[in-house]
């Protein structure tokens, strides 16, 4: 089975970090919608652009994306 882009990006999370990745973690984790089990590039992005306020730009999760997903 394949690791959800959720749980990948909870091992980039980091409370005392300031650089975008860390805080692109860090407000998912407090995201109670975010599609925590969703492996599909598609769903994860259609979410963020469309709640995920705290995410300033897409690039963080274009970057990420070859990685996770």
């Amino acid at each position: 089975m394949k690791e959800s882009f959720y749980r990948y990006l909870m091992t980039k999370r980091n409370p005392d970090g300031h650089d975008e990745l860390a805080g692109f973690a860090n407000a998912a984790f407090f995201d109670q919608a975010f599609p925590k089990h969703s492996t599909d590039y598609h769903e994860i992005s259609h979410y963020l652009e469309l709640n995920a306020s705290y995410l300033t730009s897409m690039s963080i999760f274009l970057m990420m994306r070859g990685k996770a997903i």
